[in-house]
C-alpha cells in the first residue's frame, strides 16, 4: 500500500485536468452509443455525468470516476428493439433502491467481507486486462473514427488508425514518469485536431442550446423487464468492481488517512443509490464509479476532487448550453485515443495485483483474471474466484 499521498484538498491545475480526461475511454463511447442507439435524451446525459462529478468530487475529494453501467450499456446496445429508453430509466431506479438498501442498512459490509484480498485484486487485475483487451481493439480498428464509412490505409494493411495508435502510445511511454506533463490533455487536442482536420465537423449543426429534460416515472412492467433483463447482471460486477474494487483501489493509491477518510462501502453504495434514482426518474444513463476509472484519473495526473470539480463543470456546460456542439466534438475523437486511454488504464489497475506474495492468493487472483478475459464476463469470474477461495481455505483446515 502506498503511503498517505500529501496534497489540498482541491487542486485546479492542468495536471488534474489531465487526470480528468483519463477515463475518457470508456466514458465517451458507451454514453455516445446510449445515446444514439439507445435514444436517451443528450442534455440529460451530459448533465447527470457532469452533476455526479461535481457531487463525487466535493463530497469525497478524490478523483472517483463516473461511469455507464457497463453490462446494462452492454445489454442495450446489443438489443436496442427490446431495451427501450423507458427500460433504461427503470434499471436505474430499481439499481439505485437496491444499493441504497445495501448501502442504509449496512449489509453491503458483510457482503465485502466475503471477498479476500486474493478476490479483490483478482477482479482489479481481470478488470486491467479487460482495458488492456479493449484498448488494443480501438487500436487495431481500421477506421480511424466512427463515424467514417470506410477506412484510410497507408502503407500495405498499417492503417491511419493504427500509426496515430503508435505516436500516442510513444507520446505516453515518453511522458511516463513526467508527474507535470498533461499527458491526457495531449492526447485528446491531438485527437480533437485529427478530427476537426478530417471532417468530423462537417455538416453538422453547432446550434446553442439544449435537447430539454423529461421526467417520467417507470411502469410496473418495465421494472420487471429491468430488473431480470439488467439489473441483475449487472449487480455483482457492481458490487465487486464499482464498491469493494472501488475502495481498495482508493486506499492502494492513496493509503489509508484523512484524504480517504470518507472511503467506505455504504459511502459509495449510497452515492451510487441515490444517483441512479435520480437519474431513472429523469429518463437518464444509469452510472456507477470504478476501480479502472479511478486507476485512468491517478495514471493521468488526477489526484484531488478539484479534477472532478473541472470536468464535472464541462459536462453540465455542455449539457445546458452546448449540446449539439458537444455531441459532435466527442464524436470528432479518433479511436487511437480511446485505446491508448484505456491500455494505460488497465495497465495501472493490473498491476497492483503484484503486492500478493502467497502462491495461493496469486493462483485465486490469475483464476478470476483468466475467467475474466476469456468470458468478458466479471460477474462470473468473481463468483468463481470467491468460490475457490472458499474451497482453498476449506482444505486447509
Amino acid at each position: 500500500m502506498k503511503n498517505q499521498i500529501k496534497s489540498k484538498t482541491f487542486q485546479f491545475n492542468i495536471m488534474e485536468f489531465s487526470g480528468s480526461l483519463g477515463d475518457l475511454g470508456t466514458l465517451i463511447p458507451l454514453s455516445l452509443g446510449m445515446i444514439m442507439v439507445c435514444g436517451l435524451n443528450t442534455s440529460t446525459v451530459l448533465l447527470a455525468i457532469g452533476l455526479y462529478y461535481v457531487i463525487t468530487g466535493l463530497f469525497f475529494k478524490l478523483p472517483l470516476p463516473v461511469q455507464p453501467l457497463k453490462v446494462v450499456a452492454a445489454i442495450s446496445l446489443a438489443n436496442p428493439s427490446q431495451i427501450t429508453s423507458e427500460i433504461i430509466a427503470a434499471a436505474g431506479l430499481s439499481f439505485g433502491i437496491i444499493l441504497l438498501f445495501l448501502g442504509i442498512t449496512g449489509i453491503i459490509n458483510p457482503i465485502a467481507k466475503l471477498f479476500k484480498k486474493s478476490v479483490t485484486r483478482g477482479i482489479q487485475l481481470g478488470l486491467g486486462l479487460i482495458l488492456i483487451q479493449k484498448g488494443i481493439v480501438y487500436i487495431m480498428n481500421p477506421k480511424l473514427f466512427n463515424w467514417q464509412t470506410t477506412s484510410i490505409v497507408l502503407i500495405g494493411d498499417i492503417s491511419v488508425n493504427l500509426i496515430v495508435s503508435i505516436l500516442m502510445i510513444g507520446i505516453t511511454l515518453f511522458f511516463f514518469n513526467a508527474k507535470r506533463v498533461p499527458v491526457a490533455i495531449i492526447l485528446v487536442s491531438i485527437g480533437l485536431g485529427l478530427g476537426i482536420f478530417g471532417g468530423g465537423l462537417n455538416n453538422i449543426s453547432l446550434e446553442f442550446g439544449s435537447t430539454g429534460i423529461s421526467f417520467a416515472i417507470p411502469t410496473p412492467d418495465n421494472i420487471i423487464i429491468a430488473l431480470f433483463l439488467l439489473v441483475l447482471p449487472q449487480l455483482p460486477l457492481t458490487i465487486g468492481n464499482a464498491v469493494i474494487g472501488t475502495v481498495d483501489t482508493c486506499f492502494s493509491l492513496f493509503g489509508t488517512g484523512e484524504q480517504t477518510k470518507k472511503v467506505s462501502y455504504r459511502s459509495l453504495a449510497n452515492s451510487m443509490g441515490i444517483t441512479n434514482c435520480l437519474v431513472g426518474l429523469f429518463s437518464g444513463m444509469p452510472m456507477c464509479h470504478g476501480a479502472g476509472g479511478l486507476a485512468a484519473h491517478f495514471r493521468f495526473g488526477a489526484r484531488t476532487g478539484g479534477s472532478n470539480i473541472m470536468i464535472g463543470t464541462l459536462f453540465i456546460i455542455c449539457g445546458l448550453f452546448f449540446v449539439k456542439a458537444s455531441f459532435a466534438l466527442l464524436n470528432c475523437l479518433p479511436n487511437a485515443v480511446f485505446g491508448t486511454l484505456l491500455m494505460f488504464a488497465g495497465l495501472e489497475l493490473a498491476v497492483l495485483v503484484s503486492d500478493l506474495n502467497h502462491k495461493n492468493d496469486l493462483f485465486v487472483s490469475m483464476t478470476i483474471a483468466g475467467i475474466a478475459i476469456s468470458t468478458n464476463n466479471m460477474g462470473v469470474a468473481f463468483i468463481s474466484g470467491m468460490i475457490m477461495e472458499k474451497l482453498i481455505q476449506w482444505k486447509k483446515r
